[in-house]
């Protein structure tokens, strides 16, 4: 009885074997490669390198050879931090931090903060975290320190443009929360402006609370502004759009290498229905911000201003990894409902993305537009594909006059100390302007007398012939110091010119359907938002990103 059994095992033994070598030879190969690699480096290598170590470079090594900027290998650490940005809440004191020239300096004060309740100001000098110097520490360093669990304490002294003596302030942290929503105002003729930054948890209730507080101050329109938007947490997306969509409408589609499409509808009432509504979008508006701006467009419900999205329509998915890491993969691509990708088609060469067919401008310009494969929406209007989401109304901000630019040219090199010593200057300034200040011109001769003394030389003529353009430098960080991000975008509307022709073609169209048929008439010459058109746009700093500690 035993004999035969054991040769039926032994004849089973290459069947086996032979059916394991056809179907995972590869597969096999692979592992075995990458097995004795690992195995050589961790016996013979010149340095010795811990077990634990060696896996997870490998690991990123696998990760990074996908040539994929979205995939990413998340220690426990790098997780929480993508937690804290997609989530919108962290435990720390309510503040965001840049470098400026290497000091770490405060750049936003978050309402209803432990660092706001403290009477910590925008300019303020972090010079040390309870008893360490921040010298030479990075904004990581500093970020880590004065973050934490809720409820604990961290001290921290400052240094205050105009005093002399520094000024020490210990915190208890808090949850913070980063608004979504920043503000919702009214401007013009009773249209309602509601700026979305980010698609945090609480997106959603922010858009929707700001719908309703100018609907109740009686707005006829609205004017959706994503620009500069990344995106964000998918589910804010689909609610926000939901609030403008009917019930059952689709929102997006998604399409990956396995599995039936995925198509995500609107699943409640909306909360606008029919008011008319613009959408603002730019280059850098991405992920999340396009689904809305793509949704709203394909059925009608609103009507796209500014300049063509970034074209990040892949999907990434979190998969939890032993030992507290994840792994971020893209996984599908979005589709918007009349089925145009979201994704623009580049390379990722040298750390950065190369287009694969560069519009002939940028920002795109209607010719370029008129290349790209068309679509109809819901109510027959054509709608560009391509790649990400192209506006109804091309609008360029980015034109300055030739002085200006000239300008621009010259300060760009030391754009740092320009940033710098501009906003030292503007702190100033800002604790005496009335809410009606006007840039007087001793304030543009000191502004020029600082720089120089920053070793920012500038000829005096081009600095007089761009004086509009130093105004606006001026005239928006006083505002933002004195009177916060609202006022300072009030003042700023003159040289937004997406948002004046909005605001135009809100005032001229009472319903949806009028306005889709104002955008099409050409705009009037020497209308406001023709003028702004050519309106200078703000040196911007070449500092490392900010954080919020």
């Amino acid at each position: 009885m035993r004999r035969p059994a054991a040769i039926a095992a032994i004849a089973l033994v290459p069947l086996i074997g032979s059916g394991f070598l056809l179907q995972s030879r590869p597969q096999r190969d692979g592992a075995r490669l990458l097995d004795q690699v690992l195995g050589l480096v961790h016996q013979r290598f010149v340095d010795s390198v811990e077990t634990g170590a060696l896996y997870e470079k490998a690991a990123r090594g696998l990760v990074t050879q996908l040539n994929d900027p979205y995939t990413e290998l998340f220690s426990p650490k790098q997780l929480q931090a993508f937690q804290t940005t997609t989530g919108g809440r962290y435990g720390g004191v309510g503040m965001q931090i840049e470098n400026q020239q290497g000091h770490i300096t405060v750049s936003t004060v978050f309402p209803n903060t432990p660092a706001e309740q403290a009477g910590l100001r925008v300019g303020d000098r972090i010079v040390k975290v309870d008893t360490a110097s921040t010298q030479g520490w990075s904004i990581s360093q500093v970020s880590d320190k004065l973050t934490g669990t809720p409820g604990t304490k961290v001290t921290a002294t400052f240094q205050r443009p105009g005093v002399g003596a520094p000024i020490t302030l210990t915190f208890t942290r808090a949850t913070i929360h980063i608004p979504a929503v920043p503000y919702a105002i009214t401007m013009g003729d009773r249209i309602g402006y509601l700026p979305l930054q980010r698609f945090n948890e609480t997106a959603a209730d922010e858009v929707e609370s700001g719908i309703r507080k100018l609907v109740q101050q009686g707005v006829r329109g609205i004017v959706l502004d994503l620009r500069g938007n990344p995106g964000g947490i998918l589910d804010q997306g689909l609610e926000i759009s939901n609030m403008f969509l009917k019930k059952g409408q689709e929102i997006a589609s998604v399409r990956g290498r396995q599995g039936a499409e995925q198509r995500y509808r609107a699943q409640g009432e909306p909360v606008l229905p029919s008011m008319p509504i613009v959408v603002l979008t730019d280059e850098y508006a991405a992920s999340a911000a396009e689904i809305v701006a793509g949704s709203l467009q394909d059925h009608d419900r609103a009507l796209v201003v500014g300049q063509t999205t970034f074209g990040k329509g892949l999907v990434q998915t979190v998969f939890p990894l032993e030992g507290g890491y994840a792994l971020k993969m893209t996984t599908a691509k979005w589709f918007t409902p009349v089925g145009r990708s979201i994704q623009k088609e580049r390379k990722f060469e040298n750390g950065r993305f190369v287009e694969e067919a560069e519009p002939d401008t940028v920002p795109e310009s209607d010719s370029a537009r008129k290349k790209r494969p068309t679509y109809k929406s819901t109510g027959g209007r054509v709608v560009y594909g391509g790649g990400g989401i192209t506006p109804d109304v091309i609008i360029d901000d980015d034109t300055l006059l030739t002085a200006e630019q000239q300008l621009s040219k010259a300060l760009a090199p030391k754009s740092q100390d320009v940033y710098v010593t501009l906003g030292d200057y503007a702190l100033e300034l800002s604790r005496s302007a009335p809410t009606s200040f006007t840039v007087q011109p001793a304030w543009r001769d000191e502004l020029y007398t600082r720089l120089a003394r920053k070793g920012v030389t500038i000829d005096r003529a081009t600095w007089t012939d761009a004086e509009r353009y130093v105004d606006r430098l001026l005239e928006q960080r006083i505002a933002r110091f004195a009177y916060g991000d609202s006022t300072a975008k009030r003042r700023d509307l003159r040289f937004d010119a997406p948002l004046r022709r909005a605001i135009d073609l809100l005032k001229a169209a009472p319903t949806q359907q009028q306005l889709f048929i104002a955008a099409k008439q050409p705009t009037p010459k020497g209308t406001d938002a023709a003028t702004a058109a050519s309106a200078p746009r703000p040196v911007a700093p070449s500092a490392a990103p900010p954080r919020r500690p």
